[in-house]
Formats: C-alpha cells, sequence, structure tokens
C-alpha cells in the first residue's frame, strides 16, 4: 500500500517490543500489589493473639488487684480463645511506697503485650 506522496503506507500498531515492555511493567505493578496486600494481611492476622494477650494481661492486672499479697499461686500459662499465652509478673518497690507490677502476655506466635499497674504495699504480718 502507497500514500499519495508515493511512500509505502506504516502500519499503526504495537511492536513486539512495546508489547514485551507493556507486559513487564503490568507484572511489576501486580506484584507490588500482591505483596502490599499480603502484607497488610499478615498484620491484621496477628491482631488476634495480640488482642488476647492484651485481655490475659488485664485479667492478670485484676487478679493481682484482688488478691494483692494474698495471691494464690497463678498460672504462668493461660489458654484463651485456643491460644496459649505465657504470662509474667514482676514485682518492684517504688519510692512511694507502692508497688510497680508490670504484667507481660505473650502468644505462642510470638505476639504481646504490656500492662503495668501500681498496687497499695503489702500490708506487714
Amino acid at each position: 500500500m502507497r500514500d499519495k506522496s508515493g511512500r509505502a503506507a506504516r502500519n499503526r500498531g504495537f511492536t513486539l517490543l512495546e508489547l514485551a515492555v507493556a507486559i513487564l511493567v503490568l507484572a511489576l505493578g501486580s506484584l507490588a500489589a500482591l505483596r502490599a496486600s499480603d502484607q497488610s494481611r499478615l498484620a491484621i492476622g496477628g491482631e488476634m493473639p495480640r488482642l488476647l494477650a492484651r485481655i490475659a494481661a488485664r485479667n492478670r492486672a485484676e487478679e493481682l488487684q484482688i488478691y494483692g499479697s494474698a495471691a494464690p499461686v497463678l498460672p504462668d500459662v493461660v489458654v484463651q480463645g485456643g491460644h496459649r499465652i505465657t504470662l509474667t509478673t514482676q514485682r518492684q518497690a517504688t519510692q512511694g511506697g507502692l508497688i510497680k507490677a508490670s504484667v507481660t502476655a505473650r502468644s505462642a506466635s510470638g505476639e504481646g503485650a504490656q500492662l503495668i499497674l501500681y498496687l497499695p504495699p503489702q500490708p506487714r504480718p
């Protein structure tokens, strides 16, 4: 096919190289979107053990407030919502005479929570 000037008319279309570059750009964009959605899925997926650890820490803090120094031996591992949660409590006397109790709850998958509370001093026998 020739145009009016006598030159061969060019086909207007994509070359194979342009098509390959376009496919490559779309593939990279798709991979980036999949990776971002996977990261958000992982972040959301860890929220349940974190929430259960927070509840277990709050429960332990309330037990400490109720029992005070006369607390029975409380379990180190509790099961909540099907997740095993390990609880540790550290006590430290403050200069004001209170007891600073730090409760740490950690699930088996690694997510956890920490709660700090101040308890009244232990009565002397």
